[in-house]
Formats: C-alpha cells, sequence, structure tokens
C-alpha cells in the first residue's frame, strides 16, 4: 500500500514539555535560489488524450543528473532552514529530555521464558531479550539472554529495521528479517540460541515468517522481483540444502502472508486483495501435511480465521461490510454446518475476533470509537471494557500464550500517554502494568482533548478529534496543525504523542481530521472515500479545515496540513482546492503522481491499488484520476509554504514523485505573490518510506518539521 504509519506524528515515543511561549520564531532565509530542475518534456499519450511532462525524465533515480539535483534540493532546504537551526537544537533537546532513553517493555511470558525488549542511553535501536522462569515462577534475578541486539547489527549500517521476528516453539532459534537500506527488502537471519551462532541461510525479499510445531520448519512468503508483490509461500528445514517451493499467486492483485493461530493448531496462509481473500490452512504440528483451501475467493469477500479445539471462529463480510462472526466444526467447513455468533450490524463494525482457551475478545467499532468486548467461554457471559476518554485508542496484545489467565491491552488518548493494562475477565479489573514515561513534569490535566464535527459537501458529518493546552483560547488566535490520511480503509485513531507536547506548548491545535477513504467508520466509510467516490476524501479534509475557524480554534491561513504517502495525496489535492485555508503544508513521502503511476503496470503496488484508485487504463478511469492527480492539476496559484519530505530507497512512492512536485511548483512561480512561500524539498539519501530508522535520527528529522511549522505559521 502507497501508505506510511498514519499515526506519524508518534515518532518513536520522542517526548517534551516547554513554558508556553508568544515569542517571534526566526524565519526562512529566502536569499538562496532554488534548483531549477533541467526541462525535457515527453507527451505522455493515453485514449488520444495527450499530456506534456518535463519532468518525466527523473524516473531514471540512478542517473547521476537526476541524483545531482536532490542533493542540490537537499542544500537549497539546508540553507533556507538555517535561521532555524537553534531552533531545531531547541526542539531536540526537548524531546529528547521527555524521552526515558533507558526504557523497556512489559515483559510476556512464552514457554519457558519472559521475553521483552529494552533500549540503552546513546543507543538508537532496541535489544530483545529473555530471561528463564525458574520453577517457583520467579524471573526476575535470572541472568538476561539477548536474543538480537539491533544496534550490534546496525553497526555501519546507515539504515536498519527488523520486519517479522519469530522465535522457535522449543525457544531454541530466533528468526528475524532485516532490512538494510530503507526499500522495505528484506532478508532473513537465523540465530541458534543453544550456541549463539548464526545460520548460514540466505533467503531474499522476504514478507512473513512462521515456524512449524516441529522446532525444525520454517515456513516464509517472498515477494515479486519486479512488482515487489508477496507472491510465494516456501518452507525450509533446518539443515536443507533446498527449500521447497509450495504456492505461487499469479493474480498479481492479491498478495500473500502468513500466520499461525494462539492455539498453535494451525498456520493460515492469506492471500488477499484490497477487498478480497482467500485462506489456506496447514495443521502447525504436520509441517508436510498438504495444505487445505478453507473457502474459494469470491469478490468482495473477506475472511479472518481462528481456532479453538475442535472449532473454528471465522469473521467475515458475506452479509454485510461490517462483517459477521461464524462458527464450524474444525474437521467439516461445509457453508450448511456453520453457525452464527453474532449476526452483521449495520451500526457496529467487527474488526477482529481474538481467541485463548477461556476467553473470546471482538475488537468493534461503534460510531467511529473502538471497543473491546469480553466473553467469558465457560459461562458465555460478555461485556465491554470500559474507556472514559472522548477520543482514544486502544490495542488488544497479542499474548501468545494460549492459557494466558488475563488479557492485556494498550490504551492511549490524545492526553494521556500510552499505558499497558492486564485485565481479569472474571473480576473485571484492569491492573496498570506500565504507563509510557514523559520525563520533565508532564501533567495530563494541562491538556484538552476535543471531538467535533464537520459537515461535508454531502451533509455527511465527519469526525475531527482535537487537542489543545488548556491556556489556548478558542478565539481564533491558535495556528492548528491538522492531519489527515483517508485510503486503504485503514483507521487513524487519537494518539499520544510525546513530539507533539512541543507545538502545544507553544499554543498550537493538533487535529485530526478523519476523512472517508479511513477505517474509522468501516468499510462503508472506506468505500466513501475511494474509486468513483474519492473526491470525497479531499472535500472532508476542506470541510474539517473550515470547521476549525467556524469553531473559533483558529482562522484562515494559520493551518498547517499533514498527511504522509496517500495522506500527502490528501494534502496536495486539498492544497489545489483550496490553498488560501491554509498557512503551510508537510507531506511526507507524498503520492502525487497519481496517473503516470497508475499507468505503469511494472511498479511496485500498481496493479493490486487498483481496487483503490482504479485503473487508468480504462478510459472512465483515467478521466477520474486524471481529474484530481495532484501532480496533473498543478496550476499558478498562491500556495503556502510547503516541506516535502521523502526517501531515496522508497519503494512505495518512488523519489521522483515529490522531485517533479516541486519542480512544477516551482516552474509555475507559486508563492511568487507573497514572495513568503519556500517550496522545500528533504531527501533523505540512506532510507525509504519510513524516513529515517535509528530513533535520536528520527527525533531530529521531527525537529526539522516543527521548526519549519513555527517558521511558517508561528
Amino acid at each position: 500500500m502507497r501508505h506510511r504509519d498514519a499515526r506519524s506524528l508518534r515518532a518513536s515515543r520522542f517526548l517534551p514539555r516547554h513554558f508556553m511561549t508568544r515569542r517571534p520564531f526566526p524565519a526562512f532565509d529566502l536569499t538562496h535560489t532554488p534548483p531549477t530542475a533541467p526541462r525535457k518534456p515527453v507527451t505522455l499519450s493515453q485514449h488520444g488524450h495527450a499530456r506534456e511532462d518535463a519532468y518525466h525524465w527523473m524516473r531514471q533515480r540512478d542517473d547521476e543528473t537526476f541524483l545531482a539535483h536532490l542533493r542540490d534540493e537537499n542544500a537549497y532546504t539546508d540553507a533556507v532552514l538555517a535561521p532555524l537551526a537553534d531552533l531545531q537544537d531547541q526542539l531536540y533537546a526537548e524531546m529528547l529530555a521527555r524521552i526515558q532513553e533507558d526504557d523497556s517493555s512489559v515483559p510476556v511470558k512464552l514457554g519457558a521464558w519472559m521475553y521483552y525488549s529494552r533500549t540503552e542511553t546513546g543507543k538508537p535501536y532496541g535489544i530483545h531479550v529473555r530471561k528463564r522462569i525458574a520453577d517457583d515462577g520467579s524471573w526476575q534475578t535470572a541472568a538476561e539472554e539477548i536474543l538480537l541486539d539491533e544496534n550490534a547489527e546496525a553497526e555501519g549500517k546507515p539504515f536498519y529495521e527488523v520486519g517479522d521476528f519469530a522465535v522457535s516453539p522449543s525457544g531454541r532459534y530466533v528468526a528475524w528479517a532485516e532490512d538494510t537500506k530503507g526499500n522495505r527488502q528484506y532478508r532473513l537471519r537465523v540465530r541458534d540460541l543453544s550456541t549463539g551462532k548464526m545460520l548460514r541461510l540466505k533467503r531474499e525479499r522476504l514478507t512473513s515468517i512462521v515456524w512449524a510445531q516441529d522446532d525444525r520448519t520454517l515456513f516464509y512468503t517472498v515477494e515479486e522481483p519486479r512488482t515487489e508483490r508477496s507472491w510465494q509461500l516456501w518452507r525450509h528445514t533446518l539443515g536443507d540444502a533446498e527449500d521447497a517451493l509450495l504456492y505461487t499467486e499469479r493474480d498479481e492483485r492479491f498478495s500473500l502472508s502468513l500466520m499461525k493461530t494462539r492455539s498453535d493448531g494451525f498456520i493460515v496462509l492469506t492471500s488477499g486483495s484490497h477487498t478480497t481473500n482467500e485462506l489456506r490452512l496447514l495443521p502447525a504440528d504436520r509441517p508436510r501435511a498438504r495444505w487445505k483451501r478453507f473457502a474459494r475467493r469470491r469478490q468482495n469477500v473477506e475472511y479472518e480465521l481462528d481456532h479453538h479445539s475442535d472449532r473454528l471462529l471465522v469473521r467475515v463480510n458475506d452479509t454485510g461490510p461490517n462483517f459477521r462472526l461464524v462458527e464450524m466444526p474444525v474437521d467439516d467447513w461445509h457453508r450448511d454446518n456453520w453457525r452464527e455468533l453474532m449476526p452483521h450490524d449495520d451500526d457496529v463494525v467487527l474488526e477482529g475476533v481474538d481467541l485463548w482457551r477461556d476467553w473470546m475478545v471482538t475488537s468493534l467499532r461503534v460510531r467511529g470509537q473502538q471497543r473491546l468486548r469480553v466473553t467469558v467461554l465457560a459461562s458465555g457471559e460478555s461485556h465491554d471494557i470500559a474507556f472514559d476518554e472522548p477520543a482514544y485508542s486502544v490495542e488488544l496484545e497479542d499474548l501468545p500464550e494460549w492459557e494466558s489467565p488475563v488479557l492485556r491491552y494498550e490504551f492511549e488518548s490524545l492526553t494521556m500517554p500510552d499505558a499497558t493494562f492486564d485485565y481479569d475477565p472474571l473480576g473485571r479489573s484492569a491492573t496498570l502494568l506500565k504507563r509510557q514515561p514523559v520525563p520533565g513534569g508532564f501533567d495530563p490535566a494541562a491538556y484538552v482533548s476535543e471531538r467535533i464535527e464537520a459537515v461535508a459537501t454531502d451533509g455527511t458529518r465527519v469526525p475531527v478529534s482535537l487537542v489543545r493546552h488548556r491556556d489556548t483560547a478558542r478565539n481564533g488566535s491558535a495556528p492548528v496543525w491538522l492531519e489527515g490520511y483517508g485510503a486503504y480503509g485503514i483507521p487513524t485513531d487519537p494518539w499520544f504523542s510525546p513530539t507533539r507536547l512541543s507545538l502545544l506548548d507553544r499554543g498550537w491545535v493538533f487535529a485530526i481530521a478523519h476523512v472517508r477513504g479511513g477505517g474509522e467508520m468501516g468499510q462503508r466509510w472506506h468505500d466513501g472515500g475511494r474509486l468513483v467516490h474519492k473526491t470525497n476524501s479531499f472535500t472532508d479534509f476542506v470541510a474539517c479545515a473550515e470547521a476549525l475557524v467556524a469553531a473559533g480554534y483558529t482562522t484562515q491561513g494559520k493551518i498547517l496540513a499533514s498527511g504522509g504517502s496517500a495522506g500527502g495525496l490528501l494534502i496536495a489535492t486539498s492544497l489545489n482546492l483550496h490553498p488560501e485555508l491554509f498557512g503551510a503544508a508537510l507531506l511526507e513521502v507524498p503520492f502525487v503522481d497519481v496517473v503516470t503511476t497508475m499507468l505503469d503496470p511494472d511498479l511496485p503496488l500498481t496493479i493490486g491499488e487498483y481496487e483503490e484508485w482504479g485503473n487508468p487504463q480504462r478510459l472512465a478511469d483515467y478521466r477520474r484520476l486524471l481529474g484530481w492527480s495532484p501532480y496533473d492539476n498543478l496550476a499558478a496559484r498562491d500556495f503556502p509554504p510547503m516541506l516535502v519530505e521523502t526517501g531515496l530507497h522508497d519503494s512505495q512512492v518512488m523519489v521522483w514523485e515529490p522531485a517533479k512536485y516541486i519542480a512544477r511548483l516551482r516552474e509555475l512561480g507559486v508563492g511568487a505573490k507573497t514572495g513568503r512561500a519556500p517550496l522545500l524539498l528533504r531527501v533523505n539519501m540512506d532510507a525509504g518510506h519510513g524516513g529515517a530508522s535509528g530513533r535520536y535520527d528520527a527525533l531530529r528529522e521531527r525537529a526539522r518539521q516543527i521548526a519549519f511549522a513555527l517558521a511558517a505559521i508561528g
């Protein structure tokens, strides 16, 4: 998917508290001349329609002329932002002071060990460790065993990221997938924890990994080199020289992923598009058995499966978009044996089902708000866990122990840091295990969380979640950071961000526009902002900005619009519609050259995303996409200051898209009327779609973004 973590302001748990200040911020240095990209017009023809693109040549990512241009862009951005250097350092110091650098996660029991991850002062990456549980149940004083020190693995590498991470059932082996370039192409690593030695395995382009119960068999999926689509399932047995290819997904709309049920009963292979999937099952204790297909794929029908003793439970949307829950015998999946446990409900979205030996938890969404419903399997009694905040995010933790006596969830809101709770379903009581520490005297009572609604052009009510300092008045004077995403049915739930405090303490309001195209209100909300309805996402975002003005939070021209990837598309198109609404814009890895990208089936993701955007090989889709594609609809208008950030190795939104976008804006003389609107492109030459990998480098990126916002709007 062409998306970045929509919760980008969360950025690695960076935290700060600064005294409210009204002093002026330094201005941009606009004495420098921006780079001028060479113009090499190319005529692109489709359906008898011609488009002239002067920057089509940038698609040669390894071309030295293009690389030199990107370096010039970085130099120009650094020069324009040079007066903000002290402010960036101040912001970085603030945010760093709000990090508890020596920290650790809440331990999780699996087999004979307690597993957790920790960080150390000055080290940019996490360390994954475990301690053995003694016969009396104690473990705290046991010797710590390091499974994976990401700092050691990242030594000498400008980028390092761990994807899948899996410990074998006996605890002897640990397998992980690592990316050392930022292009999300992962290679397999396996360590024998009994000896500490790495196994000599070279498997590239991994997308998921799962151990079978025999402790010797590893299943993995890999991506196809041309389109980077997860397409093949392989089996590796430790000690064997050759791996077995088990399945190839030929339909380029579909991608593969693996998981194992918490019961350890089955390994599940999902082959899914954005709207349709099918499942194949393998008994986890019989790795050489035949994979059995659960149900033949049907367009627009999706399944999610779990296992409990003699039955399977399946979440399926065959009777409505909000899903229902059915069960069936584990050895007979015929539809005649399906028994409905939870019918489809027009007002309640069934987002997920999790099973343990004694409990079932259904994750629900009611009018956009998340709920966790717990069912005690012995009695069949159900209840919802209560949450008091007006806008929050709750996530059920994947406790791996099948016989766990408790449930565990993480809760956060716009004003409350992430907290981990153990929940007793019988006593209906929650025990706080850990709250994300925020050094420096953070007081949640100093901030106010609210939720308002904007009215879209068609009358739809669009939620807006927001947070401000309690001393920030609603008199129209506050600047607003308005963030949006609105794609793939991915919800943007309210979350806590320590970095955000540096904005709130300076009198800013932070707001999330829950526009259509996301998943905040279920599949209908997604459908309302994709394909022929995609323009709803853009007009929803504009309506949210106007609602913040009407409600007295801010005024026109004091809103910074922010979004990443598909969210960058949202911001760029909204700017084309109403640039006067916004005082600045931050676009991270923005998907802006929509028509040209979606016309190229050889690019990663394109074919699979026809179901989200449309297929411009068809005339109707071509005309529709051409009607709103940001790059194709740029005009000589007075746009606000922009900071556009991207990564050279991005494999989801290619680096040339934002580079072309900025070059075209400059060619049009955008912002020339006021002379205050720098158009800045910053390219991380060592990263990809997710930005910098280490927590300190990522914190520097966030400091630059907030300094830009303060200078642009104040």
